[in-house]
């Protein structure tokens, strides 16, 4: 472990709140990692730039109140990931001010949401909203008066943006994504198992090769190193739901890799 840790920054994801780290927070504590747990949960109109802006003036606090000035960790969920990218590769691309050592993202929206896609979409939208209420998505959710999601849309200006500003060369960026290996139901049992994909061309399909909502083609881009679970096939076959999108933050196998990186006791080929 490092003589003295690096403080972790911990974001959650869309329609969630900080709580969702107290498993994760508490392998960081046992480990000697400082946290810092920001939250926009109770933002009644989050933007991807004014949350971005909530987080840079959070980091700065943060920094004040434990004197602290040197490189941080980052651990984002979902949604996180896309306003913590905003913050660093757009707001902060040139300058660089924000110093980061590792990003870390879990079941990331990299390359934009199609699930947020597919709540916009005329044919499927509606019927995949009411399936997922009171589930994944708030009941009565209505997506065109969500700037969050629509501004996750692969096609979004914000997107637009983060392409054309491309990744940090200072920053070691990482993303933990998870896959259906039994192709089982019980995975995500209201979509069947399967992750739905938004095609560059408009269409759609599904596939095993995701976490019920991220599927791992929103994720992977070149110069983010990925991970993919279970490593261990028995947590899965145990308890499959574990490894789904919104219970990734408090999966054991998400918790070791992520302290396994920010210790070094971790390697890129899932070994410790």
């Amino acid at each position: 472990m490092h003589d003295t840790p690096h403080p972790v920054l911990l974001i959650h994801g869309w329609n969630s709140h900080p709580g969702i780290w107290k498993r994760m927070i508490a392998g960081l504590e046992a480990a000697g990692i400082p946290v810092w747990n920001f939250s926009y949960a109770e933002n009644p109109d989050p933007h991807p730039v004014s949350v971005a802006e909530d987080l840079h003036d959070f980091i700065e606090d943060m920094r004040r109140k434990n004197r602290y000035r040197g490189k941080i960790d980052i651990i984002t969920h979902s949604m996180g990931t896309h306003i913590t990218r905003f913050l660093l590769e757009v707001q902060d691309g040139k300058e660089k001010a924000e110093q980061v050592r590792q990003f870390i993202g879990i079941g990331p929206p990299n390359n934009g949401s199609s699930m947020a896609e597919l709540f916009c979409d005329p044919a499927y939208g509606e019927e995949m909203i009411r399936l997922l209420e009171g589930i994944f998505v708030p009941h009565g959710y209505e997506p065109e008066d969500d700037s969050l999601v629509q501004e996750v849309r692969p096609g979004s200006i914000t997107m637009a943006t983060l392409r054309s500003a491309g990744l940090r060369d200072d920053i070691r960026y990482r993303c933990i994504l998870s896959r259906n290996i039994t192709r089982t139901e019980t995975f995500f049992p209201i979509l069947g198992g399967r992750t739905w994909i938004f095609n560059e061309d408009g269409s759609w399909d599904t596939t095993w090769d995701g976490d019920g909502v991220i599927p791992h083609s929103d994720s992977i881009m070149p110069g983010i190193q990925p991970e993919i679970i279970p490593l261990d096939s028995s947590l899965f076959l145990n308890c499959p739901h574990q490894f789904c999108h919104s219970s990734l933050p408090k999966n054991p196998e998400v918790i070791r890799c992520a302290i396994g990186y920010l210790t070094g006791k971790k390697n890129g080929n899932g070994s410790f």
